[in-house]
């Protein structure tokens, strides 16, 4: 399993709308792209956003991520939650459990 910790620090007084248009959006969409979503947290004191997603399948991560991205669901996707992100960091991760 492949799983990605992302990282996004949100436009000041924008955290909330985020994670809601998040949570309703994206969500439903990643999980239709054969996408689990791990867990999601904002952390107030830093405007941020963690979320951890994982794929478990045949393809291979890039081309899941490039199948999403390329879907007309999410190019159509209006208002895109992206728009609130002001810095965006991506990592993948090592369970050591």
């Amino acid at each position: 399993m492949t799983t990605q910790l992302r990282m996004y620090t949100i436009n000041r007084d924008s955290l909330h709308l985020f994670a809601k248009e998040w949570k309703e959006m994206v969500v439903p969409l990643r999980i239709e792209h054969d996408f689990r979503i791990l867990g999601a947290w904002t952390i107030e004191e830093t405007n941020q956003f963690a979320w951890l997603i994982s794929y478990d399948g045949q393809e291979s991560w890039e081309a899941k991520e490039d199948a999403y991205y390329s879907s007309v669901d999410r190019k159509d996707m209006e208002p895109n939650p992206a728009r609130l992100i002001s810095r965006s960091e991506q990592y993948f991760v090592d369970s050591i459990l």
